[in-house]
């Protein structure tokens, strides 16, 4: 790919430190006082820290300005955050709202505009030009995922099908009927779909696709490996949130070392979960966002509970954008089982090494006279499926002694019939936790 084909925005993506910093500094600044004037809400938070406007310079000041998490965006809903009148506000957007109460998000033109850019550099860190067809098969709607794809690939000028989620034979048909190109959906429907192209008769030489751009839910490296030998393609990440815009807050590169954030629109910070102590570079740690030009709906340190880490080493590509480390899990909806911290990506990770399984899985977990219980549903291959019943007994040993050695204790293991565990065509279900820990 001709070198400036890489970028959609040189002159942000390959930024001097210095430049950034001057960037970041004045657009905080003037957001600080937009929120303050137009945010209640948050005018409050920083009034009960003593703050104005006035005593944030810059960048260096963040860490004297209160934080927000989900909790604050349930209690403000739905206009408590909003920071322009509606009839400047042209789309919603919201949350799933399968831990509490929906989260919605407001935009302007603007705000669509620069997240149409965001995508769109992600689009082209993949490979992405007008001569490509943009397959977007994440879900339209509330969820930003198919809107924010499918704004991003207008911008590049693909050929876009906005196909949504579902239906996955139709999905293949027009893969091979209209060339597409670059695939965008979450991971687990980049598998499944892999999983269903093979089940046709058919491999991938017989689809177009080049590359996928896949979000929305926790992946592994091993998962990325079993992607793209499935649609024979390479596997790119991208991480966003509907409180900042949607996906496009960060993306990554052919380097596949991390994902860039986009720094003139979100300063990103890593704290301690606990303290809310700022972490130096290279430190791991929760995931804090600003919106410096987010115009409707702009957050200023928002708790993501995503867990990672910061660095500046330098970008083969090109890009000086700071990157965030894949997402290690998330304080919130980390499990503790027996007193371990379980996250479910370090089951999948042993999941996906073993030849006789499926990547589909569900953790299940009970407690049963105060103690824990801790199954994993996993399913057979077709051929495993008919074999004896000692090899499947083996097995469950085989993966049992392989997440103990992983988590320092005991899971039950439970193998099941091919295709018996629900698949998802958007975010994958892998966890049932039947406990009343509230």
């Amino acid at each position: 790919m001709n070198i400036e084909n890489r970028y959609w925005q040189k002159d942000i993506e390959c930024m001097s430190r210095e430049d950034m910093k001057k960037l970041q500094d004045e657009r905080l600044v003037a957001q600080v006082k937009h929120v303050w004037d137009n945010v209640p809400y948050y005018r409050n938070l920083m009034e009960e820290k003593g703050l104005t406007p006035d005593d944030i310079k810059g960048t260096d000041d963040l860490h004297k300005l209160p934080f927000l998490s989900k909790a604050d965006l349930r209690e403000a809903y739905p206009y408590g955050l909003l920071a322009k009148p509606l009839s400047e506000c042209v789309r919603i957007h919201s949350t799933s709202g399968t831990t509490g109460k929906r989260v919605v998000a407001f935009y302007t033109q603007n705000d669509i505009d620069v997240w149409d850019n965001c995508c769109a550099r992600a689009i082209t860190a993949a490979g992405g030009t007008k001569e490509d067809v943009c397959h977007v098969a994440y879900g339209f709607g509330l969820f930003t995922g198919g809107a924010g794809l499918n704004g991003g690939s207008h911008k590049v000028g693909c050929l876009t099908l906005p196909m949504s989620s579902g239906n996955t034979e139709r999905q293949i048909q027009f893969m091979q009927d209209l060339g597409s190109t670059i695939l965008c959906c979450t991971p687990s429907y980049a598998a499944y779909l892999g999983e269903t192209l093979h089940e046709m008769g058919l491999t991938p030489d017989d689809i177009n696709l080049k590359a996928g751009i896949f979000g929305a839910e926790p992946w592994t490296e091993e998962m990325r490996s079993e992607i793209e030998r499935m649609l024979g393609i390479k596997a790119y990440d991208i991480y966003g949130l509907t409180e900042t815009s949607g996906p496009g807050v960060a993306f990554e590169c052919s380097e596949q070392s991390g994902m860039h954030i986009n720094e003139d629109n979100f300063i990103a910070e890593i704290i301690d979960p606990d303290t809310g102590e700022v972490l130096p570079e290279g430190s791991k740690g929760e995931l804090v966002f600003t919106s410096i030009t987010k115009e409707a709906f702009p957050l200023i340190r928002y708790r993501t509970r995503d867990i990672c880490v910061l660095s500046r080493e330098k970008c083969s590509c090109g890009r000086t954008l700071i990157k965030m480390t894949k997402p290690m899990g998330r304080s919130d909806d980390m499990l503790i089982i027996k007193g371990v911290n379980v996250f479910p990506s370090q089951i999948e990770s042993v999941l996906l090494k073993m030849s006789d399984t499926t990547p589909n899985y569900l953790i299940v977990v009970d407690r049963v006279n105060n103690k824990d219980t801790f199954e994993i549903q996993v399913e057979l291959s077709k051929t495993m499926f008919s074999d004896t019943i000692k090899s499947v007994s083996d097995l469950e040993k085989k993966i049992g002694a392989e997440i103990h050695n992983i988590l320092g204790i005991t899971a039950k293991i439970k193998l099941v019939e091919p295709k018996s565990i629900a698949r998802s065509e958007g975010k994958a279900v892998r966890v049932i936790d039947n406990r009343k820990l509230v």
